[in-house]
């Protein structure tokens, strides 16, 4: 039996805060929140267009394997950090912890430019990984419950997309910090990681205004702030004329709790929804190992089989990265038209498909470095609303209660199967200096993202124009 904070409560918040339009609110909910992403494709980028230059440095001392190491470091740190500070967002509420979060990431990445040799690299990596594994949880949390059902698919895509928007911004820096001559040689990538930081201390700015979840308090039993939250919200936005349209329940009679056991996590993940949670491992850990797999070492393979030069690793990366971003954009609608499970297996599908022959074109070395850069950057147009949609559907088909948990499980999972993996392996095939072996990598991350066609056209989630709570029960709901 779960612990509870008090009586049942009677509350109208779901209904209400579906019946909104698209207002200024949701716009700066998307901007502060939203830019966690950002951040991370801002980390990631850098990890991959500095990574010539940490080969070079006198003082680290890397080679493809240790910066295979460090990159798979940050993963795992996301993880563990995604898995522990999840457990504390469902207790402690999601903006605490997007607050805390944020202020660990802040002071890994900046301690990153102060590495002295491989292995401190390595820790801070893992440092700042934890930080951005928080930010997750809290950050996706927080969105998909604040955001009305009608625009979530399309809100959820994009701000998981902007993270190449962060992968923009880490290529143009690198671009210009690993430029020669501009900064000492040893110098140019320490510089790059401040980048992140400067970031960091204007999001905290933003943060300041995001007020807590009105769903997430009403289940910890604090009715009244809950009400004073959604009467705000409610003061500066306008009811949409269409709000009937969303499949939502004009109230739900919720018993306030302190918190969730484990076991309550375990039984409802395992035994309630068993076969949402193998869609959503499925999704997850193909997605990260495409997506790790290729990205982490997107600039080992210019330098290694293009004799692209560290320095200009980045001006192949800002047109990826354009792909990637305007995947989500204009692709996204229609997941909350067509419907989730349609575009969900045309996104992955298509990623497969299209890998398998550009990575045969690849081993056969019929491609210039241009002509892999925007086979690529097709790719991921379909690919990253792939992965997007992959963390909205772990987001939405699982009670509020456990959400961010469930979030940071399905997270740690996958990104601990296919993407600490897959960097290292990846830095082993490059290593070899063989194509096939590459596209024999690259064969294994298309097989995993054709396999999760027929996973979710069979268990998949219609979620789309569904508020959360007709989508997942609540655990403390009474009937």
């Amino acid at each position: 039996m779960s612990e509870t904070a008090g009586r049942a409560i009677e509350t109208d918040i779901p209904a209400r805060l579906e019946k909104l339009a698209w207002g200024l609110f949701h716009t700066k909910v998307v901007l502060a929140l939203g830019i966690t992403w950002v951040l991370d494709g801002l980390e990631v980028t850098l990890a991959g267009a500095v990574a010539g230059a940490l080969k070079e440095s006198p003082v680290l001392d890397m080679g493809n394997a240790e910066i295979g190491l460090a990159n798979s470091a940050y993963l795992a740190g996301a993880v563990l950090g995604a898995v522990f500070f999840g457990w504390l967002t469902d207790r402690l509420g999601r903006k605490t912890l997007f607050t805390v979060t944020l202020g660990v990431y802040l002071v890994a990445t900046a301690a990153t430019a102060f590495a002295w040799d491989a292995w401190s690299f390595a820790l801070f990596r893992f440092l700042t990984g934890a930080g951005i594994g928080g930010e997750y949880t809290a950050i996706n949390s927080a969105i998909q419950e604040l955001i009305p059902a009608r625009y979530r698919g399309w809100t959820d895509l994009v701000i998981n997309g902007s993270f190449w928007i962060g992968a923009a911004m880490g290529a143009a820096g690198s671009i210009i910090l690993l430029e020669p001559g501009f900064l000492p040689p040893d110098m140019g990538w320490r510089a790059a990681f401040f980048i992140g930081s400067v970031l960091g201390l204007v999001i905290l700015i933003l943060r300041l205004w995001i007020p807590e979840s009105p769903r997430w308090l009403i289940t910890h039993g604090r009715p009244e702030e809950a009400a004073r939250v959604i009467a705000e919200i409610e003061g500066k936005t306008k009811v949409h004329h269409a709000h009937h349209e969303i499949e939502v329940p004009q109230s739900v009679r919720l018993t306030p709790r302190t918190h969730t056991p484990l076991l309550e996590v375990w039984r409802s993940l395992y035994r309630d929804h068993r076969q949402r949670t193998l869609v959503g491992l499925s999704l997850m850990t193909a997605q990260a190992f495409f997506y790790n797999a290729i990205f982490f070492t997107y600039a080992l393979i210019l330098t290694d089989f293009y004799d692209i030069a560290a320095a200009s690793v980045g001006w192949y990366l800002l047109p990826f990265a354009a792909g990637n971003f305007l995947g989500p954009v204009i692709l996204g609608r229609f997941f909350d038209t067509i419907g989730r499970r349609p575009m969900i297996a045309l996104t992955y599908g298509l990623s497969g498909v299209l890998l398998t022959i550009t990575g045969a074109l690849f081993a056969a070395d019929m491609l210039s470095a241009t002509e892999q850069t925007i086979a690529w950057s097709v790719i991921f147009f379909f690919a990253s609303a792939a992965a997007s949609s992959a963390y909205l559907t772990v987001a939405e088909t699982f009670p509020l209660e456990i959400r961010a948990l469930a979030i940071a499980f399905f997270y740690a999972v996958g990104t601990g199967i296919g993407g600490v993996f897959a960097p290292t392996l990846f830095g082993v095939l490059i290593d070899t200096g063989s194509r096939v072996s590459v596209f024999g990598g690259y064969l294994l991350g298309a097989a995993l993202m054709i396999a999760v066609v027929f996973v979710i056209l069979r268990w998949g989630v219609a979620a789309e124009r569904r508020s959360l709570e007709t989508v997942a029960k609540p655990l403390s709901q009474s009937d």
